[in-house]
Parts: C-alpha cells; structure tokens; sequence
C-alpha cells in the first residue's frame, strides 16, 4: 500500500488531495481536546468491513445522535466531513474517533462541493493514531479498509471505498 501522507493526491483514483486534509486537520485539531473519552464508547469497527454505503454510515450516526446532522467541512469534491458529539465517545478498532467523512453519488444526503466528484461512495474515520499502529489494529480485525495518513504519528484515516 503507498503512504506518502498528506502528499498523496489520490484514494484509489478519487479526488481526495492534500487541501481536503489540510482543511480537515484543522477542524479535528480544533477540537482535539474538547471532548473527553466516553465510558459508553460507540465502536465503529463492523461498519469497516466496507460492505456498507455511505449513506447507511452516516445515516445510522445521525439517528444514533453519535454525529452532528450538518457538515462541519463539505470538500470541492462533495465529500462531508461530520464531527462526533462530545457525548457520543466514537471509537474505530479501540481508537478515539476524531470525524467521520462520507459521499455518495446522487444521495441528496450529502452537500455538494464544487469541484470534481468520486465516482463511487466512499466514507471512513479519521482516528488519533499512526498509520502503521491503525494498520495493524484493521487487519487484526480482519478489516480490509484502506488506511491513509492525515498527519504524521498522530492522526489516520480509515477508508471504505466502493
């Protein structure tokens, strides 16, 4: 798998290039220490079996109130990054959720940006955690999600793309 971090212009050919972690970095750092780990965490790890659609992911968060219902961050791509409630203790693999990102083509769910738009649905997590530490928790778990670094030894996407 390559991992350039946030040099990596591509998702497996989607749109997903360094300003949209650029713009995401910010608004998790903003909130990295605002919201304390729940003791009723909500753990994410079967929706990583990338059998899941994106609006099923995101859709289930918003109902389970884990999510905020609107965008904090709506990507030229039209992909939606969405922050966890302070209360909704999110984890993926064990590990402390910092947003949920998700598209899928068509679905009136998801703002529209204004540039180019992936071909098929992709959503995923962004979690504290290196890439090589998230790696090897998703392949443990069996997961075959691809994991992509957002900011070195600190923060990685896990991705599910169709």
């Amino acid at each position: 798998m390559r991992r350039s971090g946030i040099e990596q212009k591509t998702f497996n050919g989607h749109a997903m290039n360094k300003p949209f972690f650029a713009t995401l970095i910010s608004v998790v750092m903003l909130g990295a220490g605002l919201s304390p780990a729940s003791a009723f965490a909500h753990d994410l790890d079967e929706q990583f079996t990338c059998k899941s659609s994106a609006h099923a992911f995101i859709s289930r968060l918003i109902s389970d109130q884990s999510i905020e219902p609107s965008p904090m961050l709506v990507e030229a791509n039209s992909v939606n990054a969405f922050k966890p409630r302070h209360d909704a203790g999110l984890t993926a693999f064990g590990l402390r959720v910092r947003a949920v990102f998700g598209y899928q083509p068509g679905d009136p769910m998801f703002k529209p940006g204004n540039g180019k738009t992936p071909s098929g649905p992709i959503y995923g997590a962004v979690v504290f955690g290196s890439t090589d530490s998230v790696e090897a928790l998703v392949r443990q778990a069996g997961s075959h999600a691809a994991i992509h670094q957002v900011i070195p030894l600190m923060l990685s996407a896990i991705v599910c793309e169709s």
